[in-house]
């Protein structure tokens, strides 16, 4: 006998494992009702075996077949119109009978409902001949699995040694299954499975060729995929782990879910279930069972892409913590705070909170001063609330709950979770003192000195509450304070950080859950030229000066009209011409200002009425701005209410651009999105954020376009690269760098001890704020003579060190407190006297530099569209720095004229004399270079960097035989550096893909 290496014998594999290890049993065909897709001889017997006495009252005994026959079509009727999940989870009544169709694991206590679930019946048929229409009577199904004889997942099996993998699966379900087939209607099943022996997907909807199925992959070196399996198949985890009983058990009980969506404008409401994804369910399960072994009190931190399902996850761990119980049969939390900075993501958290909630009491939702607290007295299970509100809503929480335990689940942690937000949150929830130590302080009166002890001991991150902290994007300062600590390897001796669990931004790319932002990315070469407009020749800040003179050509009316110019141009010819997102696609200027939002939103219009095109744009920023006498909303540009933008921009197709300044830029989740105009120079985590607003999918969404007029490709690569696989630490902040600070500050004698003493002590016994104020502006006077006695340098080098002691302290005394008194209060004194320290430098020349230049020529130029492709490793994050002299400012002064002529070298035009052959020769070079022997080889058999230097040299040399067609072409690339930096990049990039292509290797970069 020989291995049987078909498909019968993955499915023998399949199948045993469930009989003979897991007590599923084995049924037959026979066994099963096609019309009404119900497995009626397990249904029957677990209702006899659990409810007899409802069966007597329902269908008499000895047992009417005719109300036998009427109770079968309720259960099935129920299951077509509520869900396969609903009727599991809350049974079916028939008459005056009420029957339980499946037992939900009890509570530690509940031993009765324990015994009760042990018995609910778990089979499997293979084969299984389903279909009611005539002539397909034969048809079978590879296998489904029953609980009590209720459907709940089919499984079509392919085997890639016979040459048939999960894809023919998947065309087995589009093209043979019939959606009207009782067994493969809308949600008499929780999800439909493709499966061969290296992959799995899933759908929850059969609609034909329209199925929508989604990987269910484990994940394999941060991509795609599952990984080898040491004797065994790479998709045996779904037999052993997810289909396994008590995991199905679960899934039933605790995530899959039918959500309803109600369309705003016609008021019909539609349905999807939903189902855990693989990467969703190990999280919350993982999450789940190390607060079960280790109790409360531990930091998690999760990297899940964007686009992963975060805020379901995010309400699944909610509702499962919220019921958690531990070996007594008590709530292991006494409520479940939900953190999020976004509002439309706090309004899907409660909604998906809301399925699995069976009391409207156990949430509530804090959104004004007070009602947190109020819940938490009140019992509340699952609150949720805002950063924003965060802070000042725990204020009010006083002594009453720091004897009790919590799990605060935070939603996009950032920076914006350390210093005063969790010292807030640390003083209002911490369970450190009894309430006999309360009533003793209420009593006597507390010293400076035991108010400091208190706020030192209120710092470190809470010992009776366990932080859940969620982002695609974890900061330093997120990994340090919620990922795991383990021995760094690029820093021995050091103690890096990294994520508990993680779903990269590849993996997520490669299962096509979101897309690929960086596929089609084109830049923007802008040239500018300035002329001085004034005789005299004053000095400026040169660094100042230049920053300032650049947002002065970006945001001149000239430069934002010809950039309107272009994106209405490429969006009509190249997006909606060509029915991208079967002609819905929508996009979105990001721009640096709300005065340039604003005029950007002018211009586009503009172009868009001179084209007598009916498609509009809205804009999106907040507060109001006064331009030409007028004070500027949004509603008074766009004509309704902010709340309104994002279903306006989604749901009326004449709205197709959507221009934003600093809004939408995080957390919008639009699938309609499809195309973005950067107009704003973005850096590392921004950069990530903002361009990934374009990733997420849609049916007919098949790629992106990225047009960027602000930024270097190769720093969107670099700031993609730290986010594209797993994100790690190297090493912890060095809090002897505060003791450096502090040594800086110091030794200014701005202040001293007793300044810090007296200033600290009074504000802690709530002193009168003159008798405060007197001390502070004896500091602030002798700030002013630092600049009179040595330079200004000493001013800035002060403030800065001051600003970088209170915002490192903050950080530090959460995560690793030194727990020394003067350190504490060194921060609280500073905290009071950096606002009261003037502004630095002149006043402010900058304004009367633009009035000294004026725009002389602008030129625009489009580069060739290309993919970036971020680095394929992890990405490693240098410690929280602690500056000694953050915020210094180095002034180096020059005139005007020197200051204008560097500004024109850097940004302005060269003047051609043959412009157009100079075009052709540079579009015709990529192809010179990589049709080299030479580079081909280095391509084919080098990395990317020795074929960037081989690339280099063969540039080199074909820029000089071109000499005596085009010397202009060479003089500029031998003479201007910046020249040779910008067409050595562009060829190299192009010619890379290029020579990838032709010797058979696919795209790339370099």
């Amino acid at each position: 006998m020989t291995t049987d290496m078909r498909e019968k014998g993955l499915e023998d594999q399949c199948v045993a494992w469930r009989v003979e290890t897991n007590g599923y049993e084995l049924g037959v065909t026979e066994d099963y009702n096609r019309k009404l897709a119900l497995d009626e001889t397990r249904l029957m017997r677990f209702l006899e075996d659990t409810q007899g006495a409802e069966l007597d009252r329902a269908l008499g005994e000895p047992r009417d077949e005719t109300k036998l026959r009427k109770m079968l079509d309720r259960v099935a009727s129920e299951i077509a119109k509520r869900g396969v999940v609903d009727v599991l989870r809350k049974g079916v009544d028939f008459q005056s009978a009420h029957f339980t169709l499946f037992y939900l694991p009890g509570s530690v206590r509940n031993e009765s409902a324990r015994l009760l679930c042990a018995r609910n019946v778990f089979c499997v048929i293979r084969q299984l001949k389903y279909a009611v229409a005539r002539g397909r009577d034969n048809l079978a199904l590879d296998l489904a699995l029953f609980v009590n004889g209720v459907p709940v997942v089919t499984c079509e099996l392919k085997n890639q040694i016979t040459r048939q993998n999960v894809n023919d699966a998947v065309e087995q379900y589009q093209a043979d299954r019939d959606p009207n087939e009782p067994l493969f209607r809308f949600k008499h099943c929780m999800a439909h499975f493709a499966v061969d022996d290296a992959e799995a997907r899933f759908c929850t909807k059969l609609e034909g060729a329209k199925s929508w199925f989604l990987p269910f992959n484990r994940g394999y070196l941060d991509g795609a995929g599952n990984p080898p399996v040491p004797g065994g198949m790479r998709t045996e985890y779904l037999w052993k782990e997810v289909f396994a009983k008590d995991s199905l058990a679960d899934i039933i009980g605790n995530f899959a879910q039918v959500a309803k969506e109600k369309d705003p404008k016609t008021g019909r409401e539609t349905e999807k279930l939903i189902f855990p994804r693989y990467h969703q369910l190990d999280a919350v399960r993982k999450l789940l069972a190390s607060v079960r072994a280790e109790g409360i009190g531990r930091r998690y931190l999760v990297q899940h892409s964007t686009g992963s399902g975060k805020s379901n996850s995010i309400a699944w761990l909610a509702h499962q913590l919220a019921a958690m119980q531990d070996a007594q049969g008590d709530n292991v939390v006494a409520s479940v705070v939900v953190v999020t900075d976004r509002v439309n993501l706090d309004r899907q958290i409660k909604e998906t909170i809301r399925q699995f909630t069976q009391v409207g009491s156990a949430v509530g939702w804090a959104t004004a001063s007070g009602q947190l607290a109020q819940f938490l007295a009140d019992g509340k299970r699952i609150i949720i609330t805002t950063i924003q509100k965060f802070p000042f809503v725990l204020n009010d929480i006083g002594d009453a709950h720091r004897g009790r335990r919590f799990a605060i689940i935070i939603d996009e942690a950032h920076s914006s979770q350390s210093g005063s937000l969790s010292l807030s949150m640390n003083q209002a929830l911490k369970a450190e003192r009894t309430e006999g130590d309360v009533k003793e302080e209420e009593e006597e009166e507390e010293d400076p000195e035991g108010i400091v002890q208190r706020i030192i001991e209120s710092r470190p991150l809470l010992k009776n509450a366990s932080y859940f902290a969620f982002t695609a994007t974890p900061k330093n300062k997120t990994l340090e304070m919620f990922g795991e600590a383990y021995p760094s390897e690029e820093q021995p001796g050091e103690t890096a950080h990294r994520p508990f669990h993680v779903y990269t931004m590849k993996q997520a790319i490669q299962e096509k859950f979101i897309l690929d932002v960086l596929q089609n990315y084109t830049s923007c070469e802008s040239y500018f030229k300035l002329y001085k407009v004034i005789d005299d020749d004053p000095l400026y800040d040169s660094k100042r000066a230049r920053k300032k003179l650049v947002a002065f050509v970006q945001g001149s009316d000239i430069t934002i009209e010809r950039k309107a110019e272009i994106i209405v141009d490429h969006f009509i010819n190249a997006v909606v011409n060509k029915g991208k997102i079967a002609g819905k696609a929508r996009a979105m200027v990001v721009t640096g200002g709300i005065e340039r939002a604003i005029k950007m939103h002018r211009a586009i219009t503009f172009e868009l009425r001179q084209r007598k095109s009916p498609l509009q744009a809205l804009v999106a920023f907040s507060g109001e701005k006064e331009m030409d006498g007028r004070k500027l909303t949004e509603f008074s540009i766009n004509g309704f209410e902010s709340r309104l933008i994002p279903s306006r921009f989604r749901e009326d197709d004449a709205y197709r651009f959507l221009v934003v300044a600093d809004k939408f830029q995080t957390g919008y989740d639009e699938p309609l999105l499809h195309t973005m105009y950067v107009d704003k120079t973005l850096s590392d985590i921004k950069a990530v954020q903002t361009l990934s607003r374009l990733n997420r999918a849609h049916p007919h969404k098949t790629e992106t376009f990225v047009l960027d007029f602000a930024n270097d490709p190769q720093q969107i690569v670099d700031a993609f690269s730290r986010y594209y696989r797993t994100t790690l630490l190297s090493a912890e902040m060095d809090p002897n760098k505060l003791h450096d600070l502090r040594r800086v500050l110091e030794e200014s004698q701005v202040f001293g001890p007793m300044d810090v003493e007296d200033v600290v002590a009074k504000v802690l016994t709530n002193r009168p704020r003159p008798e405060i104020d007197g001390i502070l502006d004896a500091c602030v006077e002798r700030f002013t003579f630092l600049k009179h006695e040595e330079t200004e340098d000493a001013q800035y080098t002060f403030k800065g060190a001051a600003k970088a002691y209170i915002r490192s302290y903050a950080f530090l005394a959460a995560v690793n407190p030194l727990r020394i008194p003067y350190l504490e209060k060194l921060s609280i004194f500073l905290s009071k006297l950096v606002p009261k320290l003037p502004n630095l430098g002149p006043n402010d020349p900058m304004t009367d530099l633009l009035n000294a230049v004026d725009l002389d020529s602008i030129r625009i130029d489009r580069q060739i569209a290309r993919t970036l492709q971020p680095e394929d490793e992890n990405g490693v994050l240098k410690p929280v720095p602690v500056d000694l002299v953050a915020g210094c400012h180095d002034r180096d002064y020059d005139p005007l004229s020197v200051i204008v002529d560097e500004f024109n070298k850097l940004f302005g035009d060269i003047d051609w004399k043959d412009v157009d052959n100079v075009v052709r020769q540079i579009r015709a070079i990529p192809d010179m270079v990589a049709k080299q022997e030479s580079y081909r080889n280095a391509v084919l058999n080098s990395g990317p960097e020795n074929a960037r230097r081989e690339g280099a040299t063969v540039l080199q040399d074909i820029i000089v035989s071109i000499m005596t067609d085009n010397l202009e072409l060479y003089k500029q690339f031998n003479d201007n550096d910046k020249f040779r930096a910008w067409l050595s990049e562009k060829v190299l990039a192009e010619s890379y893909a290029k020579a990838r292509q032709s010797i058979g290797a696919g795209p790339g970069a370099v």
